[in-house]
């Protein structure tokens, strides 16, 4: 397997597009990752494109091969990329095979949603596409109950708080202020959250991520041509996916999602490195517990006390592990399609040192995208390639 690197990359604010369509959203961020990258997109030997909705909510399913066009790329594999959730981060997966195989040397990764445009009975109903609708669907369950379950697991078993988990409420807001890029970046006291409208107890407003519109792209290449780049490359020191159960009672424990656990031990075998190397994090906060729970499952932080490094600022930048440093889904937003894509675009600029809200020193990046209950995951592991 060839090493690879990232080139480019570019992004388009994540929020509100309504007056955009789809795919000039997707051709935007492409473009500028083409041209950040310095790389001819005659190039360029394959496009992945992620996306989970674009079919019920917007009536298009062949978006890669429309943004391809668009893009002027030539007669090359176009193919778009569906794991719920986790849609972008699976495209990338797939892009770095290409290259690591030497299918091609260089790939282009588009991670694109819009779902603003739709009510909220109708972006519910794609959301919950990603359910196993024949096992779950008949419970009426929809995906801040089953968040909301898993932080009762999580507080019974560890006495997680109202306000430890609002620590992770206030710092994802609050970093969202200082990204661009990001929808609803907020102070918030404790009261406030506390006090704001129940979703799904104990689940309140703030705990819920946003429906946003929005597009990421990543240009990837053979490291063996990383000199013709125009940008400081980044090395993938690792591109995993793993499966959970698509079913709710297909998982023995709620306070863990195995997919997680899974990928990244997968993660730091085939990095060579560990949870200690790891300087900032892009994971997967849907939900406030999420980032908890998800913190646990990838060991940044010992099981059982993910709301207690909330609490004490050990997660927050500074802290022992900088985690959702451009505020998270919670405060960026959550094109669905587009955030895995989005997570790494995050990293990246970190690693760079271009950040907005930089993280001191950062040389070692990690990415979790967790689509569905769990039924797909991908764990990525970055370095800054003159490190």
């Amino acid at each position: 397997m060839r090493d690879v690197v990232i080139a480019g990359v570019g992004s388009t604010t994540f929020g509100k597009h309504t007056d955009r369509s789809i795919e000039s959203l997707a051709v935007s961020a492409a473009a500028q990752a083409i041209v950040e990258s310095g790389i001819d997109r005659q190039r360029i030997g394959a496009l992945y494109l992620g996306n989970f909705i674009s079919g019920p909510l917007n009536g298009k399913e062949v978006l890669a091969g429309i943004v391809g066009d668009q893009l002027g790329l030539p007669n090359i594999p176009c193919t778009k990329v569906e794991g719920a959730c986790a849609s972008g981060g699976i495209a990338f997966r797939h892009a770095w095979i290409a290259i690591a195989s030497g299918m091609c040397d260089a790939a282009l990764v588009v991670g694109v949603e819009t779902m603003t445009h739709g009510s909220t009975s109708q972006v519910t109903a794609a959301l919950n596409c990603a359910m196993d609708n024949e096992n779950d669907g008949k419970s009426g369950l929809t995906f801040p109950g089953l968040f909301g379950l898993a932080w009762r697991v999580h507080a019974e078993r560890y006495g997680t708080t109202r306000d430890q988990v609002s620590a992770v409420v206030r710092k994802n807001k609050g970093n969202g202020l200082r990204n661009p890029l990001a929808q609803m970046g907020k102070d918030l006291t404790d009261e406030q959250i506390a006090s704001s409208a129940m979703i799904c107890d104990p689940l309140q407003l703030y705990d819920c991520c946003p429906a946003s519109d929005g597009a990421a792209a990543i240009l990837l290449v053979a490291k063996s041509i990383a000199k013709e780049t125009s940008s400081v490359p980044i090395d993938i020191l690792a591109a995993i996916q793993t499966r959970g159960s698509a079913r709710i009672a297909g998982h023995p424990d709620l306070g863990t999602f195995e997919a997680t656990v899974s990928a990244a031990e997968r993660a730091y075998a085939q990095s060579g490195l560990g949870p200690g190397d790891i300087d900032v994090v892009e994971l997967h906060d849907c939900f406030s517990i999420a980032e908890i729970i998800d913190s646990e499952d990838l060991g940044l932080v010992p099981r059982g006390e993910g709301a207690i490094w909330a609490a004490e600022g050990r997660t927050g930048n500074g802290g022992d592990v900088a985690i959702n440093a451009s505020g998270g889904l919670l405060s960026k937003g959550h094109p669905v399609g587009a955030t895995g894509v989005g997570q790494i675009y995050e990293i990246v600029h970190q690693l760079r040192g271009t950040h907005p809200n930089q993280v001191a020193n950062a040389r070692i990046g990690m990415t979790h995208n967790l689509g569905g209950t769990g039924v797909a995951c991908t764990v990525s592991i970055l370095r800054r390639g003159d490190a």
